[in-house]
């Protein structure tokens, strides 16, 4: 998914000029400070009060109704079921499987030499993907013989019984106040709770023995849904198309995991159920939006204020009495409307353009709900052609940026504002959104047997 730098909306020439003679009035602020673009991109580590500066004029929903996280859920809608997941179809589906998946999911089991002969692809690279990937992986490998594959297919299990009793936590504002704070301090960039949502729990799970479905059994009575944030390292998403970008995907994956297990664990020592859950279980990005983390973008995935794009969702099923938060709203569909930064971008053109529709590309969408809908079905085809994970959308997209600068705080205002078309030309002017070289990332050139 890759396009060089984002652009306005159509003739990018003629609405270019036009912008250009309106920025021309605009203050100096905007000339000699936006236009420069030389922050260090963080993961949100250490400087969670600089970001949650950038909620402070975002209006807050009455509710968490389907029209107040903008969702058009028809009468045709159905569950989806996990085997259609087009990383699972990948095991089975001769549409999606091949040689070409086969070897993709191996580069990141094997010590590797080189993959492809491209900067940013080569065994030091490799080397660190597949490192960043361990933890996660860990977990995943650890029950296979049991048909299980934690996080991906079945829910994180390496927990302890936990307490007998329930304690009192006091209040449910203040309950999710002191698991939101816990949160944080694992680990978490973003913590959000909803309510459970029976129309994203998959119908079943995929199993990976039978190559067919298995039972998706949630414990009844988790009626609260955890969800909680990572960040993705933005100087490595930087380098996508890369194995390097790849370990961004990693971390986020391998945070994530310890982050879900430890509070699961801190759950359960109260005397709560708590079941962790990364891909398995249910779909994510709608609980996301629910729980007030962010908005829905074109590109398929969740657009946060803190940190755009670049973020990945877990969460965790409870029963622990916990306030709901609020759907948010800054501007992301109006932006999404009028940008075509990562339809642009995306190398396979698995990201349509257009207006949201009902319209399904494969089995491995969702049925019965308008929504941007990326193609699935192309986007992995790309993912197995270069040996690694796409992130190219996540590094166009003009929200992807860092918001610990006053700057771009002032751009996520001027974008959820009805000047948002002057934001697209400031973050074009900006060069945000240029692939960095991969090569540059390392602190020092890289020996030849690397």
């Amino acid at each position: 998914m890759e396009r060089p730098s984002p652009h306005l909306e159509g003739n990018s020439v003629t609405r270019g000029h036009s912008v250009a003679a309106h920025a021309g009035s605009v203050t100096s602020f905007v000339q000699n400070v936006l236009l420069s673009y030389d922050d260090v991109m963080h993961t949100g580590k250490g400087d969670a009060a600089e970001r949650a500066k950038t909620r402070r004029r975002i209006p807050v929903a009455v509710d968490a109704s389907d029209i107040s996280c903008g969702f058009a859920v028809g009468d045709d809608f159905e569950r989806f079921s996990q085997i259609d997941d087009v990383f699972a179809r990948s095991r089975y589906d001769p549409v999606v499987h091949s040689e070409r998946s086969e070897l993709f999911f191996s580069t990141y089991r094997k010590p590797l030499t080189e993959w492809r002969a491209a900067k940013g692809f080569q065994q030091n690279d490799y080397a660190f993907r597949n490192a960043t990937w361990h933890v996660a992986d860990v977990f995943a490998e650890m029950y296979e013989s049991r048909d299980r594959r934690d996080g991906f297919l079945d829910p994180l299990s390496m927990l302890r019984d936990g307490a007998s009793g329930q304690v009192d936590l006091g209040t449910p504002t203040a309950a999710a106040a002191m698991i939101k704070h816990a949160a944080r301090t694992a680990g978490a960039d973003l913590v959000g709770v909803a309510a459970y949502d029976h129309r994203w729990t998959y119908t079943e799970r995929f199993s990976v023995e039978a190559s067919g479905a298995k039972p998706n059994d949630l414990p009844d009575g988790l009626d609260q849904v955890i969800v909680i944030g990572q960040a993705m390292d933005a100087t490595l998403i930087e380098t996508s198309p890369s194995a390097l970008s790849g370990a961004a995907t990693g971390m986020g994956y391998s945070q994530d995991a310890v982050v879900l297990l430890t509070i699961a664990q801190y759950l359960r020592n109260l005397g709560y159920q708590a079941e962790p859950s990364m891909n398995d279980t249910a779909l994510a990005v709608p609980y996301a939006i629910q729980a007030g983390l962010g908005e829905y973008g074109k590109h398929g995935l969740v657009i946060t204020p803190e940190f755009g794009t670049s973020v990945r969702f877990g969460k965790i099923f409870t029963d622990a009495p916990l306030a709901h938060d609020r759907p948010i709203s800054f501007g992301v569909k109006e932006m999404c409307e009028i940008c075509s930064a990562c339809v642009t971008g995306c190398p396979s053109k698995a990201i349509p353009d257009g207006a949201p529709t009902a319209e399904r590309h494969n089995r491995s969408n969702l049925q019965g709900v308008t929504k941007w809908s990326i193609d699935g079905e192309k986007c992995f085809s790309y993912w197995t052609k270069i040996n690694n994970d796409c992130s190219i959308c996540v590094r166009v997209c003009p929200f992807t940026r860092d918001y610990t600068s006053a700057k771009n705080r002032f751009w996520l205002r001027l974008a959820g504002s009805p000047l948002r078309r002057l934001a697209l030309w400031l973050d074009r002017r900006q060069g945000r959104g240029a692939r960095r070289q991969a090569a540059t990332w390392w602190p020092s050139p890289l020996e030849s047997n690397c």
